[in-house]
């Protein structure tokens, strides 16, 4: 999840409704997210700003142990997916 400090508070956000997986499973949301921020930071560089809100989305979606293991086989270079632009 995403927190923005408003004030002494912390507002907690989470993904918001995608029209592609309308179903509770969200499995394929994490992984299109992934896919989505590396994908923009490989066209846009790590400094575009709207390839955060990819990055944001996965963090909330993927248990963390996935996470790693994306970032294992996209740098061991045996991803499933082609995350060239």
């Amino acid at each position: 999840m995403s927190d923005a400090k408003e004030g002494n508070k912390f507002v907690f956000q989470t993904v918001g409704f995608d029209a592609r997986f309308p179903n509770a499973n969200q499995s394929k949301n994490c992984f299109q997210n992934y896919i989505d921020y590396h994908k923009c930071i490989t066209a846009k560089g790590d400094d575009f700003a709207p390839c955060k809100q990819f990055q944001r989305a996965y963090n909330a979606l993927c248990p963390n142990e996935w996470i790693g293991r994306f970032d294992e086989q996209r740098e061991a270079g045996n991803f499933p997916a082609s995350l060239e632009p």
